[in-house]
């Protein structure tokens, strides 16, 4: 056995940390990938093409399972409609599991089309909220047909310039849309509503914050939950605060992982500032920990991967929330409750600051052994040929979404 890990769970027992409970909550850990994220993608100014990037929605699937099939903790795969549609659901949700994969939250797209330019559910134009309503309500068939239980809701809606839109009317709009999508819903399927304060609206965005998502989740019922995106947020924002305060309201119902320098979303996550990553991990274990709260949080990736390699990058990815995950499960609980109790301030930060600069490479290594893997994920991937074998099969066809 490793050195290492012997040394580590040396450490962490003399701190009363359970590592056989910590090695099963990592090994039950659950991030689901995206599925634009293994195609074509590109920015505003245009799409970068990759040699073996899935060009279909089987493509997406077999690339998402390979993540998994390296790291085995990447079980289920976002779509995204229409870039992954097809004729034939029953078939995919086959296909899926023939590769090894599940089907995740299904993503509608009221964005990208000409008739979406000033808007979807709050445009001013009826016909349009209209052709909105019904392309998420095709979605929730989708997901009655694939076994997806999850809705989940980003709206580019908002204005650029003042006087251009009613801030109330469009409130009501929204409202009304996402309430007969809402009604439509069977079981415990869920609506995740997604916020971004701006772009492409710049004067204001109709959902801009975790308040008016939790509004409107709220005012729908108990299954619309708000789901955050941590590159949607003004500089500075203090996600991990956002995370605590919907935990306790019931209301947090998914996560897109990502990181930003500036805006938007499309860098690899825990590529930035991977301590606010620990510290939002940090309040996510301590809902889990505790036997009085109930969380049912999905976990998953948002990413377009335009500049690294598709697979690899989403590999990274998870790997890096599993390490957050990691050091978030050896924060020493009990001692942090005491500290917080006494106001000891300076304890309190050094007792996070150890779990943050503990190497976990070890434990993570080791789980990832005990699962009847690799335990160097990416070095095992780039190992395998798979990229060689897809780019040499995968040679025409345009692809879809943003390609």
């Amino acid at each position: 056995m490793d050195p290492r890990y012997e040394l580590l769970v040396e450490d962490l027992t003399a701190q009363g940390i359970d590592v056989n409970d910590v090695k099963a909550r990592l090994k039950k850990q659950h991030i689901e990938t995206p599925s634009w994220g293994y195609g074509n993608s590109g920015t505003r100014f245009g799409v970068f093409a990759q040699p073996g990037a899935a060009r279909n929605a089987k493509e997406r699937l077999e690339d998402a399972s390979t993540t998994h099939r390296f790291t085995g903790i990447a079980p289920t795969v976002a779509l995204h409609i229409p870039w992954d549609k097809v004729d034939d659901w029953n078939g995919l949700k086959t296909y899926a599991e023939e590769v090894g994969i599940g089907i995740g939250a299904i993503n509608p797209n009221v964005f990208q089309d000409e008739i979406y330019k000033l808007g979807s559910v709050c445009n001013a134009d009826a016909s349009i909220r209209r052709t909105a309503v019904d392309h998420m309500l095709e979605c929730v068939e989708i997901m009655n047909i694939t076994g997806s239980r999850d809705l989940s809701l980003w709206f580019a809606d908002g204005t650029n310039f003042p006087g251009q839109g009613d801030f109330r009317k469009r409130k009501g709009w929204l409202y009304e849309s996402l309430k007969e999508v809402y009604d439509a819903f069977s079981g415990d399927q869920r609506m995740l509503i997604e916020y971004k304060f701006f772009e492409p609206a710049f004067y204001h965005t109709d959902l801009a914050d975790w308040g008016t998502s939790y509004l409107m989740a709220t005012k729908l019922g108990e299954q619309a939950q708000v789901l955050i995106d941590l590159g949607h947020h003004p500089q500075g924002t203090n996600i991990e605060f956002i995370v605590a305060w919907l935990i306790d309201e019931g209301k947090l119902g998914g996560f897109h992982f990502n990181s930003r320098k500036y805006a938007d979303d499309d860098l690899t996550v825990g590529s930035m500032n991977p301590q606010e990553l620990f510290l939002i991990y940090n309040e996510l274990v301590a809902a889990e920990l505790d036997p009085d709260t109930h969380t049912e949080i999905a976990y998953m990736i948002d990413q377009s991967h335009n500049l690294k390699p598709k697979v690899e990058a989403a590999i990274q990815s998870v790997c890096s929330l599993q390490s957050a995950y990691a050091k978030s499960l050896i924060v020493d609980r009990e001692a942090l409750a005491d500290a917080q109790e006494a106001q000891a301030i300076i304890d309190a930060e050094e007792i996070l600051k150890r779990a943050y600069n503990t190497d976990v490479t070890p434990l993570v290594e080791q789980v990832r052994i005990e699962m009847g893997l690799d335990p160097h994920p990416l070095e095992a991937f780039r190992k395998s040929g798979y990229m060689e074998k897809v780019s040499a099969e995968r040679v025409g066809g345009g692809g879809s979404g943003w390609a």
